[in-house]
């Protein structure tokens, strides 16, 4: 007997998919019915969300060797295969449906008025690519999370090529729509050998086929502590799958040009939640699946994020498109994610927590702002801008304070993300967490940067002429989504614990599950020499 709490993931999952399919058959009807129905399927969502996050039970005793989940929804699906429609919920994954549901409501009223062909099947792509998302964050059958996560690429590309706009270096939108797709799609079928390897070995020394998430588990510390070589490139697979997404320098090569050419809710989708599927995946299959190859690998992917956060903010440096240079900036930031995640302690892995909020909040709010300005100049780049700070009260406060909130002010939710993981991972790594805090400077500077070209200065010649007249400032639609996202990252500056105790046990069941570096030359040479007496957690 399912409890309403376990019919509520299916729903989740089921009402961007039906809303969706809906704006796209009402579209001939009427242009804006569309932009209603995608505006009250992600509401819905939104609400059934905040039902989950009242109802459920996400603080429990650790001690167990699985996670446990506040709510689970379990239907046989192709049971030969030992596949099921199995989704389950824990803080980790509620806050990571609660970021996708808002910002898909943001998504959607940014759109309003920016999307005028196709509205229909543009909500549909939205939409689907938004259910696909929840999806991900739910599905704990490794097979349905496989397909969910090749399954929300599809929407992107079409909105991308569909609805995009020409780059400032003249590259086309369908160019970025396909590198985005070859780039996440070979990823993919890398993370597919990885998982379909567990499988194998599982039919070997089980006799059975599964997909099961706490039986590839109990698969992976086998193999970890039998045949280390080969846990290490499952984990290495399983590693490059989610490091395009994420993405990790140097596989993002597809991340400007997509955000670049893609529209508004495009750029949203993107920033805020696409990436955030990436950190999800390590955070749930990688470090809890690998904890030793994890740990061996750990100085490796902290170099790497160590680069992406210097290379990320020395590209937006040199960046003349507004929307190219916060791409960068979310390289740059997302070298901090890999830091935290292979740190590996409490303290980085909730800080990784409200830092993904934060900067999905901040980034979010940012993409929108440019399509905002776009709208109004007819430009993106900032060497046409200078002087507009006269012209608009609330566009140039709005900007601002965004600005202020990715650069890590105190007081807004990325400073409390940042402060944590650089608290959290100092004791284990003391040269690399001051790299990363050295780098803070750097998202200063670029901020700055920014702000004076945009907002200061003198308007360009050429640009003159649009400010002959007083040009429009945000209207109430504008402002609204724009005060949404500053009360958010506020309330995750000044009150970090209302999320920080949603997500503590589940990351607290990750810290333990996961081996420190320094114990992790004596366990393998144990394991060397008597693996049948190393009991793997």
């Amino acid at each position: 007997m399912e409890t309403p709490n376990n019919l509520i993931l299916p729903a989740l999952i089921l009402i961007p998919f039906i809303a969706g399919f809906v704006c796209w058959l009402v579209d001939k009807l009427d242009k804006h019915l569309p932009r209603y129905i995608a505006l009250i399927g992600m509401l819905l969502t939104l609400v059934l969300t905040v039902v989950l996050w009242q109802s459920g039970t996400y603080n429990y005793e650790l001690g167990t060797q699985a996670p446990q989940w506040a709510a689970q929804f379990n239907l046989p699906w192709i049971t030969t295969l030992g596949i099921n429609i199995h989704l389950a919920v824990d803080g980790l994954s509620l806050l990571m449906v609660g970021l996708t549901a808002l910002l898909g409501v943001l998504a959607v009223g940014c759109s309003w008025g920016e999307i005028q062909k196709n509205v229909g099947f543009f909500h549909l792509n939205l939409l689907w690519s938004l259910g696909g998302v929840i999806g991900v964050f739910l599905a704990i059958d490794m097979f349905l999370f496989f397909f969910f996560w090749e399954m929300m690429l599809v929407p992107i590309y079409f909105l991308i090529a569909l609805w995009g706009h020409k780059g400032a270096e003249g590259k086309s939108r369908v160019y970025a729509a396909t590198k985005f797709f070859i780039y996440t799609q070979v990823a993919g079928l890398i993370m597919l050998i990885g998982i379909l390897g567990l499988v194998v070995v599982g039919f070997q020394l089980h006799g059975q086929i599964s997909f099961n998430y706490d039986f590839l588990m109990s698969v992976a510390h086998t193999v970890e502590a039998k045949a280390p070589a080969l846990a290490y490139a499952f984990m290495i697979c399983m590693f490059i799958g989610f490091a395009v997404k994420l993405p990790v320098f140097p596989l993002h090569g597809w991340l400007p040009d997509a955000h670049a050419q893609a529209p508004t809710a495009g750029s949203v989708d993107l920033a805020g939640i696409l990436i955030k599927t990436a950190a999800y995946g390590l955070l749930r299959f990688v470090i809890p699946f690998f904890p030793v190859a994890s740990a061996q690998f750990a100085d490796i992917a902290i170099i790497l994020g160590l680069i992406g956060i210097f290379y990320g903010a020395w590209c937006a440096f040199q960046q003349t498109d507004m929307k190219r240079l916060l791409a960068y900036t979310s390289i740059s930031h997302m070298g901090f994610v890999l830091l935290a995640l292979y740190a590996g302690n409490i303290l980085t892995f909730q800080g990784l927590m409200i830092m993904m909020l934060a900067h999905g909040l901040s980034s979010a709010a940012l993409f929108i702002m440019c399509g905002q300005v776009y709208e109004r100049l007819h430009t993106r780049d900032m060497r046409l801008m200078g002087g507009i700070r006269g012209q608009f009260q609330y566009l140039s406060f709005f900007l601002m304070f965004f600005v202020a909130a990715l650069v890590g002010i105190p007081g807004l939710g990325n400073f409390i993300g940042e402060f944590l993981i650089l608290m959290g991972s100092y004791d284990k790594f003391p040269v690399y967490t001051i790299l990363a805090a050295v780098s803070l400077v750097f998202a200063g500077l670029y901020g700055l940067i920014l702000i004076h070209k945009a907002l200061f200065g003198t308007p360009n010649e050429e640009q003159k002429q649009h400010y002959a007249n007083p040009l429009k400032d945000l209207n109430a639609r504008e402002v609204v989504i724009l005060l949404i996202c500053a009360l958010g990252l506020v309330w995750l500056g000044l009150f970090p614990q209302t999320f920080l105790d949603i997500s503590n046990s589940s990351m607290a069941w990750i810290a333990n599950s996961y081996i420190p570096v320094q114990e992790v030359v004596d366990v393998v040479q144990q394991i060397a020499v008597q693996p049948e007496n190393v009991e793997m957690q």
